[in-house]
């Protein structure tokens, strides 16, 4: 026997937390036997001259040997007259240890604090994969942990 005095606005007259929502995005047509039929076979020697991006991430506990690695991976990749990007020096991670000294919980609250960095660099190269292989063939120093990752351009 109330009524209200203005009309309810329209964002209330729908579900709730309808109006913001995104809209699905329109679905793709699917594909048909012709376009299907048409599309050219890939040859493995084709395969192999084609450009790939390249990612070589390196990982290591020593700066000094990472360095090394790094710039003898971009040496051997600029005589080859590949394109190179890097080294990108990422964010050190620190992992930290503290450990109570005392073996039974006596006497003062001292503490060892342990500490081990990890110190990481990516390089992008854009380079056919059989090149890839020549370059990575470098004697790696130890405790440097090298990733390649491969993708297409």
């Amino acid at each position: 026997w109330l009524k209200p005095l203005w009309p309810k606005p329209r964002w209330l007259t729908a579900e709730p937390w309808s109006y913001r929502l995104p809209r699905p995005a329109p679905r793709e047509l699917p594909r048909t036997l012709n376009t299907m039929a048409t599309k050219p076979v890939k040859s493995l020697e084709a395969e192999e001259q084609r450009l790939h991006r390249i990612r070589i991430t390196l990982t290591s506990r020593n700066v000094k040997s990472l360095e090394k690695v790094c710039a003898d991976l971009i040496a051997g990749a600029k005589e080859k007259e590949l394109h190179v990007a890097g080294p990108v020096r990422l964010p050190t991670r620190h992992l930290r240890l503290c450990i109570r000294k005392s073996p039974n919980g006596e006497g003062t609250n001292t503490f060892d604090r342990w500490e081990m960095r990890i110190h990481k660099r990516l390089i992008d190269l854009h380079s056919p994969s059989d090149v890839v292989k020549q370059i990575t063939s470098i004697s790696i120093e130890p405790g440097v942990e090298v990733e390649v990752t491969i993708a297409d351009v």
